[in-house]
């Protein structure tokens, strides 16, 4: 048993001797190299797609809707309707692609995709006729058909109203500092070729 033993010994020797020199030299850096070449652009872009469209305004409104069925011997039918919606304005960072993502010294230039309405609706919890005059039969027509006009007209009063610049704003304000965080760059946003005149600085 001893004499087995005494065989191992050198094996022993072996591996601590190399268990010892791994532990030794396996962080050491390669004097004669450049460096580490850091290519951030791909998670970047990973980072900001997985977000999906960023909402990043919301408008809330309320408005007085009409609707009338004219007759001719008889008095027109009508309703009033008050309503109330929101309309939200996002920006697609999915159509966001490499080539949307350059440096320019310590700038990074970052095209975003123009900005839209995502989404709009009548809230209709906060919604009520408020008046009806000579609808008798027609009321549930009335009323369906000022919800649509009501509706429709969201995302025209919304645009009218700015929303589109100041879903920018909020980009500015929200987006930006997020990529700014990843990148660790100053980073400039430009809209489609509207703002390609805009100064980087």
């Amino acid at each position: 048993m001893l004499r087995k033993i005494i065989r191992l010994i050198p094996l022993f020797l072996v591996v601590g001797l190399a268990i010892y020199t791994w532990e030794k030299f396996k962080d050491f850096k390669n004097p004669f190299s450049s460096g580490e070449v850091e290519v951030t652009h791909n998670v970047l872009l990973q980072q900001i797609s997985s977000m999906g469209k960023l909402e990043l305004v919301k408008y809330n409104f309320r408005d007085v809707v009409e609707s009338r069925i004219k007759k001719d011997l008889l008095p027109d039918a009508k309703v009033l309707l008050i309503v109330s919606g929101e309309a939200i304005g996002c920006i697609d960072l999915t159509k966001i692609r490499l080539g949307d993502i350059t440096e320019k010294d310590s700038i990074l230039v970052v095209h975003l995709p123009d900005p839209e309405i995502c989404s709009y609706k009548i809230d209709h919890s906060k919604s009520k006729v408020y008046n009806t005059e000579y609808a008798f039969l027609d009321e549930a027509k009335l009323v369906d058909n000022a919800f649509q006009k009501a509706e429709s007209q969201i995302a025209k009063n919304a645009e009218d109203m700015g929303i589109l610049e100041q879903t920018k704003k909020s980009a500015e304000q929200i987006l930006k500092p997020f990529i700014e965080n990843v990148s660790k760059k100053k980073v400039v946003f430009l809209y489609a070729l509207k703002d390609e005149k805009r100064e980087l600085r």
